[in-house]
């Protein structure tokens, strides 16, 4: 199923979901057996998040974007317990075991892991792995929230934290959304304009998560890597146009706001293995 049509899809099958922590997830594991990379939407996904071209290898967050028409027709369905549309991705735990070559056809299974409460809704892991010769070569969870109208619980308080050191600030456009929308396929309307991300909460359109961890990977993970685990927390949403000021030091990164400098929005990691 095209992926424009399985997100319309999730619109109708998420009306009427209530979320609950104490929901069921769907058991099965959804799986495509051999999934070709397309050289010219690898290539322009690379341009957008600041990666050099994939000759040699794909990016390090690439396959995400292979396997989330799988993670959309999972979510879209009608016994799964979030309503699909205005989920926000809030974490994302990334392990390659060595990097996806780009003339490599993947196996990529998709499943559910994991639902649990949020002070701000209900959040739901997301299991997505890539098989080379049935052997897993990279894998992710991902971590999405849907938020609830009813009050929120007691948030922990903030944990006491020294800036890291600025390296670069990036201004970024009021159409990033759809630009990321474009090569990644994620056309949740959150992203796309303001007027489809106000009835979901926001002001204006928020940038994709995974672009903002991208962007960063992009920075951090060196091209020559082979083995990598790369972490991030998705803290606040970037609402574009704006600028943004991406901080490293000894592996940790984060994105913080430049006309907020309190404002975290990405916070993260890479460890080479």
């Amino acid at each position: 199923m095209p992926l424009l049509l399985t997100l319309a899809k999730g619109v109708l099958t998420g009306v009427g979901k209530r979320p609950a922590a104490g929901s069921p997830l769907p058991p099965e594991r959804l799986t495509a057996p051999a999934v070709r990379i397309d050289p010219g939407r690898a290539a322009a996904y690379a341009r957008v998040c600041g990666f050099p071209a994939p000759e040699t290898a794909v990016p390090v967050t690439y396959p995400h974007i292979l396997g989330f028409p799988l993670a959309a027709r999972l979510m879209a369905r009608r016994r799964f317990p979030l309503p699909l549309l205005g989920l926000v991705h809030t974490a994302i735990e990334i392990t390659q075991h060595r990097p996806l070559l780009p003339a490599e056809t993947p196996g990529i299974t998709v499943h559910a892991l994991e639902l649990r409460a949020h002070r701000r809704g209900v959040e739901v892991v997301v299991v997505t792995e890539a098989r080379i010769d049935g052997t897993v070569v990279w894998e992710d969870r991902s971590t999405y929230l849907a938020r609830t109208g009813g009050p929120a619980r007691t948030a922990a308080p903030p944990e006491a934290r020294r800036p890291l050191p600025e390296v670069a600030r990036w201004r970024l456009a009021a159409d990033l959304g759809r630009r990321h929308a474009a090569v990644s396929g994620d056309w949740n309307p959150i992203h796309v304009h303001p007027l489809t991300a106000r009835p979901l909460g926001f002001p204006r359109a928020i940038a994709h998560g995974m672009w903002t961890v991208a962007r960063c990977a992009a920075e951090a993970v060196p091209g020559t890597a082979r083995g990598v685990v790369l972490r991030a927390q998705f803290k606040a949403p970037v609402l574009l146009p704006t600028t943004v000021v991406h901080a490293v030091d000894a592996g940790a990164f984060e994105l913080r706001s430049a006309d907020e400098p309190s404002r975290v929005h990405l916070t993260g990691s890479v460890r080479l293995l």
